[in-house]
């Protein structure tokens, strides 16, 4: 494997972010921020670049599309041992992402909200984030995706020692991944399920 070059660091729980980034910052590692995660580094004077920049293209519609761009998901999803998708990043500018580190709207605490609206609830639903975290584990072989902040200090233990993860705390990692998503959409589907298309305001106005 070869070393950490680059980190995407996009949360709505931020807790234990500065000391993660800060350290992934001393080891040479490019930071990739959205938003109020990106602001909060900038606060604590950590080194980041916006995703709008890395990808010359803005956030828009109201902050629903953020990451979901080819020089995102291609640096995320191209196999560093396969010389055609090398081929192909080097023709299309695309630099690899070789750490994600993402978690997901509040949408369970969203809609525990007795006057949560649908509306509401569909804005809490998360797009980006899953996709992101989805792309990453499926690439587990190269990608280093972390949903838990609990796992920051291994993944750090890990590239101070070798310049990466292990391919064993990789596929570990992407397993949380897929618990986590799977648990999400469970939930969303578990609540819309419950609206009651003749009654809720959304659907007759009232």
């Amino acid at each position: 494997m070869k070393k950490v070059e680059r980190a995407l660091i996009s949360l709505t729980d931020k807790s234990g972010i500065e000391d993660f980034a800060r350290a992934l910052t001393e080891l040479g590692v490019e930071i990739l921020s959205t938003g109020g995660t990106a602001k909060k580094m900038r606060d604590n004077s950590i080194p980041v670049t916006d995703v709008s920049e890395f990808t010359g293209f803005p956030e828009m519609l109201d902050g629903r599309v953020k990451t979901l761009h080819p020089l995102v998901h291609g640096g995320i999803l191209n196999q560093r041992e396969n010389a055609d998708h090398q081929k192909q990043c080097r023709e299309h500018g695309i630099k690899p992402i070789d750490i994600v580190a993402v978690n997901l709207y509040a949408f369970e605490k969203t809609v525990a909200d007795p006057d949560c609206s649908l509306a509401d609830a569909v804005e809490n639903i998360d797009i980006g984030g899953p996709t992101l975290l989805r792309a990453s584990a499926k690439n587990f072989r190269d990608v280093t995706v972390i949903v838990d902040p609990s796992d920051y200090d291994q993944v750090l233990k890990e590239i101070r020692a070798t310049g990466n993860t292990t391919l064993k705390t990789r596929f570990r990692l992407a397993v949380k991944v897929f618990q986590l998503t799977s648990t999400y959409d469970t939930t969303i589907a578990d609540w819309l399920v419950k609206v009651d298309v003749e009654k809720n305001a959304y659907f007759t106005g009232k």
